[in-house]
């Protein structure tokens, strides 16, 4: 063999190999999310892409306990949208998930096979722990690091996860307790789309949810005492990125600013005041809310008052993180192929 020819075998044999490419699409009752990473110096991440699509899975679920055919039309463009998004950027490994609509509807198994014929999305249904499971995973990094621990809820389109961390000996959050119960932004707009949406209508809908929400309190009462004074929230959803985006003055969201900031819980309630005074027209109208959060914005604000009024903690730490940055972190650390 020339001498030449043995130096550029050397020099491919040198050559670094690309980074991991992973990818994680959580398809919840509302939205169809995806993120694509490479491993970063240090075990964080370095994202490469993204996309996110308001498809409403869950719309009608909880009448007809059906996926209805609009719904799944529409998610079934976004998945298309993610497999091309995947393809070019080379990923090697993704994980799909779906969570409260796909647990409920009778017909799942349609969408299931739509994905993977037409999109080659192979999804997967997760159980109420496993989404409780990562949304810990996904978040425990922000819990205050003078805290004791945090309570961690996730309000989703389909159902709300409540989760209690709190630091171990060493000082690791460990899962105390957690809950889920099926009731999300969808399906609680849903349920209350006949009925009024002024003030006089979100108190009614706040008192619900506060009814809705004592039995999860009680039964983590029975695991330990919940110290609100050396706690706090650590909220992760649209809902709570929304509301921390308006209370920031922003007139439009911006993910930097949002993902990881501090508030009064009080601060907080005083922008859930100013929503629910508006009308529809005037909750389109805020920048972080537009027009296609604007009637689910009023029932997230009655599930958060509600965690607050039985976890009322003073400081509020805002998550736009949480089950896809858990699925990252886990396909990264599996054994290179």
């Amino acid at each position: 063999m020339r001498e030449g020819a043995v130096r550029t075998q050397r020099r491919r044999r040198r050559r670094p190999r690309r980074p991991l490419r992973v990818a994680a699409l959580d398809l919840g009752t509302n939205n169809c999310r995806l993120l694509i990473a490479t491993p970063k110096h240090g075990g964080d991440l370095h994202i490469i892409d993204s996309f996110s699509r308001i498809v409403r899975l869950g719309e009608g679920v909880a009448e007809t306990g059906e996926l209805s055919p609009a719904a799944i039309e529409r998610t079934i463009a976004a998945l298309k949208i993610c497999a091309e998004h995947m393809r070019a950027k080379g990923v090697d490994r993704v994980r799909a998930i779906t969570t409260e609509a796909c647990r409920r509807a009778s017909n799942t198994s349609l969408l299931l096979a739509r994905a993977r014929n037409e999109a080659g999305i192979e999804l997967s249904v997760i159980t109420t722990e496993e989404e409780a499971r990562l949304a810990a995973m996904g978040c425990a990094p922000l819990i205050g690091p003078k805290a004791e621990g945090g309570l961690i809820f996730d309000i989703g389109g389909g159902s709300t996860e409540v989760i209690w961390m709190r630091r171990d000996s060493n000082g690791v959050p460990r899962v105390i307790a957690s809950q889920s119960e099926p009731v999300g932004v969808v399906a609680l707009a849903d349920l209350w789309k006949e009925r009024r949406s002024d003030r006089a209508g979100y108190a009614a809908m706040r008192a619900a949810m506060i009814d809705r929400f004592r039995p999860i309190r009680a039964r983590m009462d029975e695991v330990g005492a919940f110290d609100a004074t050396t706690h706090h929230l650590l909220g992760t959803s649209g809902t709570v990125t929304t509301l921390a985006g308006i209370a920031l003055g922003l007139a439009r969201y911006d993910r930097a600013r949002v993902d990881a900031s501090w508030h009064r819980s009080a601060d907080i309630v005083a922008v859930v005041d100013r929503v629910a005074g508006l009308d529809l027209a005037g909750r389109a109208a805020l920048g972080c809310v537009g027009a296609d959060r604007a009637d689910l914005i009023l029932p997230g604000c009655a599930i958060f008052a509600a965690i607050l009024e039985h976890w009322p903690c003073t400081e509020l730490r805002v998550a736009d993180r949480g089950l896809r940055e858990a699925i990252l972190r886990e396909l990264l650390a599996e054994r290179a192929p």
